[in-house]
This record gives structure tokens, C-alpha cells and sequence, in this order.
């Protein structure tokens, strides 16, 4: 089997979108989305585009109390017709689904991952990823924009004395992006069509220090080796670096 490695090196494919396979597709970061929370943001991957709040609130959970640590928790949700047939709201369902379940304790385990919860105190950060419109990358795009609605909540709790310092509380960045191999070739960052025909499908989530928290990486058609997951988690890196560099400059407009 030739390695994807091999097949990267000089690799000339352009993909439906006009992209090169280590391309990302445009990101657009926009902060203070809406005006109540103390985080909002809506974070656009090509056509896939959430909405992520940030809750602050003073106390924690019962089991967590009398501990000295916060707490920073997410849910994920996606509108009915966020994509090209209508889904019902799971509310109406009267059941949370496995799908949303495994997403939203991936979110809270990302942001967790990058927070000091000594510093943040007995406080809680509720994240609320909302999908307005979804072309593959849900989840990725969730973390993504999640990062930066909790810095902004960190800032606003800083600002109102809620915490010593926002700066104390952020550890690290963090993002995601997806990765996969699609007839043979392996790309960054995929749009439902080729997430659908994937042969390889991974999300990787890392930090600006450049550790990872988070590999989901599944096999859909045929094994993958290690020279293959070697040039994916490459190609999740150099998407990941651009990913932050994109969060670092939304947050640097005010």
C-alpha cells in the first residue's frame, strides 16, 4: 500500500471547492455576536456556521462545591433545518440523541483541557454551541468558535470581579479541525460531501502549545496504518496552527 505520506509530497489535487487537500475552507471568527451573553460568537467554515455562547455563573454544581475548583461544561444542539431536510428538534423528540450527547461532553472535555479551574474558582462557564447551518465539520467548528466565547466570558468576569484574571484562567488555545482520506488522498478540513465518501474520517482537537486533547479517528472502508495516520495528524496540525492564528485575531478586535 503506498503511504498518504508519499502521496502528499507534490500533491497537485485540486478538490470540488478549488481548494488544495491542505487547504482550509474560508473561516470567519465574529465576537459579540448577539448582545446577552457574556461570550457569543458565531464561527463560519465555509458553509458550516455556529452559533457559541458562553455563559458565566457565580457557584458550581452540588457535587462540586466546597472544592475550591470551577467548572466549564457544554452542550451542542443543532437547528431543524440546518441541513437539507428538516430534523426535528430533539426537545419535541423528548430524547437527546447519542450523536449530540458524545459532542457536547467533546466540547466540555476541549475547553476543560485548556482551563486552570483553581483560578477560575467556585464558578461555572456553560458553553451553548447552536449549528445555524451545517457542511460537514459541526463539531470541530463548535470548538473552535466555543475557545473564544469563553475568553470573552473570562474577560467579562474579570472585568465585573468575578475572577483575579482572565489571563490565570486560559491556560491555552484551543481548536479542531477534521482530516480524512477521500478516493486515496488524504485532505484537511472536509465539507459534508466529502465527509460522506470518506475512507478515513478523524477530528483532531489541539492546543496553541501544540498538544493534543482530543484524536477521533475511524476507519470507514479500509484500515488505515501509521504512515497514514502520521501525514493526517500533519495535516490536523498545520490546519490547527491556522485555525488559532484566526481566533488570536478576533480576539485581538475590540
Amino acid at each position: 500500500m503506498v503511504a498518504i505520506k508519499d502521496m502528499l509530497d507534490g500533491q497537485t489535487v485540486i478538490r470540488a471547492d478549488g481548494r488544495k487537500v491542505d487547504e482550509l475552507r474560508p473561516v470567519r471568527i465574529t465576537r459579540h455576536f448577539t448582545d446577552v451573553p457574556e461570550g457569543s460568537v458565531l464561527v463560519e467554515c465555509g458553509n458550516t456556521r455556529v452559533m457559541c455562547t458562553a455563559t458565566f455563573t457565580a457557584g458550581v454544581p452540588r457535587w462540586r462545591k466546597d472544592s475550591g475548583l470551577g467548572w466549564v461544561t457544554a452542550e451542542y444542539a443543532m437547528l431543524p433545518r440546518a441541513t437539507a431536510d428538516r430534523t426535528d428538534r430533539e426537545s419535541v423528540r423528548g430524547k437527546i440523541g447519542g450523536r449530540t450527547h458524545e459532542i457536547s461532553r467533546l466540547i466540555g472535555r476541549c475547553l476543560r483541557g485548556v482551563v486552570d479551574m483553581k483560578a477560575l474558582g467556585e464558578n461555572q462557564v456553560q458553553i451553548d454551541c447552536d449549528v445555524l447551518q451545517a457542511d460537514g465539520g459541526t463539531r470541530t467548528a463548535s470548538i473552535t468558535g466555543a475557545y473564544v466565547a469563553l475568553v470573552d466570558a473570562m474577560r467579562w468576569a474579570e472585568k465585573h470581579k468575578h475572577i483575579r484574571s482572565a489571563d490565570r484562567v486560559i491556560k491555552d488555545s484551543v481548536s479542531a479541525v477534521s482530516v480524512g482520506v477521500i478516493d486515496g488522498k488524504p485532505m484537511l478540513d472536509l465539507p459534508y460531501i466529502e465527509d460522506s465518501k470518506a475512507m478515513t474520517d478523524m477530528n483532531v482537537a489541539m492546543t496553541g502549545s501544540g498538544e493534543f486533547i482530543e484524536i477521533q479517528g475511524t476507519a470507514e472502508h479500509r484500515p488505515f496504518n501509521r504512515a497514514e495516520l502520521n501525514t493526517l495528524l500533519d495535516l490536523a496540525e498545520k490546519g490547527n496552527k491556522e485555525l488559532q492564528a484566526a481566533q488570536q485575531a478576533a480576539l485581538a478586535q475590540d
